[in-house]
């Protein structure tokens, strides 16, 4: 009989530029792929989002995800497998985190602070949003201005030329 031994790992999974459109979906990928090895995910945060040293799939710039996690180590297979066939990962890096203190593990915890990144990314397109419709409603508003005022002037030079 194999003898279950629980190891601490330290995962960065690297999201191309695209994902910060929807950082809650990447983080649902991310938090997918450990739950499905049975992971126990003791912190996870955005990293980083940066330019690549060298363009992967056609991706100039990244977005990188920090996590820790406990696990079996026969199901780190899984996850390494999970990463490599994801289609919205570009890179995944998985290793032993036996060298880092829990405490500075939990010090990592960012889900509460990546949490108010999406929502205020949220708000601001959706401020966006209404900024683009106000200053179309303006261009139609003034478009339909312009027509009447053209109009006038033709009527009013009409009138004059009878």
């Amino acid at each position: 009989m194999s003898e279950t031994r629980i190891c601490t790992y330290e995962g960065l999974f690297l999201f191309p530029q695209a994902a910060t459109a929807d950082l809650q979906a990447a983080l649902d990928h991310v938090s997918e792929i450990l739950s499905r090895a049975s992971a126990e995910v003791i912190s996870m945060s955005k990293w980083d989002e940066r330019k690549l040293a060298y363009d992967i799939e056609g991706n100039k710039r990244g977005v990188f995800f920090l996590t820790y996690f406990k696990c079996d180590t026969r199901n780190l297979v899984s996850i390494e497998r999970d990463a490599r066939l994801s289609e919205r990962l570009l890179r995944a890096l998985v290793t032993r985190a036996e060298h880092i203190l829990p405490e500075e593990m939990t010090a990592n915890e960012g889900r509460q602070k990546l949490s108010d990144e999406i929502v205020l990314r949220g708000t601001e397109a959706a401020a966006a949003a209404v900024t683009a419709a106000t200053a179309a409603a303006a261009a139609a508003t003034a478009a339909a201005n312009a027509a009447t005022a053209n109009a006038a002037a033709i009527a009013s030079a009409a009138a004059t030329a009878s």
